[in-house]
């Protein structure tokens, strides 16, 4: 069974609700039983909210690209991460395609940036884009902050298999960009969807399904 519902065995209360964390070093630690959810607590930085979702065969005009990682350990468990602007919102990680970038080197490069890990490799590619729109007020904030009014985010969505020790996972990322999340658990497909916040979900739903024969 699942270290994180081990740990919901001995806590019960109701999904999504997450128990209390113990610290997470800055620096890995060597330990004799894996923590049940492990943090990092920079200062906070800023996000962005979303709301519908759609599937494309290619991304449409209007929406940025994007690239979602859906990574997979070998007891078929998946990463999911709490953000620290928000840290009740659980996800998986994503982030944008640079101008000409491959979407396939822009997911391992997110990956890296984001947890650190590059001990990962692609299994899977969801079949289409998914998109979802930007809030108002959201799409407001992020045209001051990127300088492009986007609709929204068009994504695509890989399976990579983790091949590394849990170790190697550190949410400071590779240096190159700021922290994004706070606490990290090996969560089951369901979970992940349990903690999504409620916007992601049905992106979530869409994404887990495309790649449900891997999790057999």
């Amino acid at each position: 069974m699942a270290v994180y519902r081990s740990l919901l065995l001995h806590h019960p209360a109701p999904p999504p609700i997450i128990p209390s964390f113990r610290n997470y070093p800055l620096k890995p630690l060597k330990f004799s039983s894996l923590p049940f959810i492990h943090r990092y607590r920079p200062s906070p930085i800023s996000s962005a909210r979303c709301s519908s979702s759609s599937s494309m065969e290619s991304p449409p005009e209007g929406y940025r690209r994007n690239v979602g990682v859906c990574l997979m350990n070998s007891s078929k468990k998946i990463f999911t991460a709490s953000r620290l602007d928000i840290p009740s919102a659980w996800q998986m990680p994503q982030g944008g395609i640079d101008e000409g970038e491959d979407p396939r080197v822009a997911v391992m490069r997110e990956l890296k940036e984001e947890t650190g890990v590059h001990s990962a490799e692609i299994i899977a590619e969801a079949p289409h884009w998914v998109t979802y729109d930007f809030p108002p007020d959201v799409r407001e904030k992020l045209k001051v902050r990127w300088g492009t009014d986007w609709k929204g985010q068009a994504q695509k969505w890989f399976l990579l298999k983790f091949t590394g020790k849990d170790e190697e996972i550190n949410l400071l990322g590779d240096g190159t960009e700021k922290p994004e999340f706070g606490e990290w658990s090996w969560v089951s497909p369901d979970q992940v969807i349990e903690l999504a916040v409620e916007f992601k979900k049905t992106v979530y739903k869409e994404v887990l399904s495309a790649f449900a024969s891997h999790f057999q």
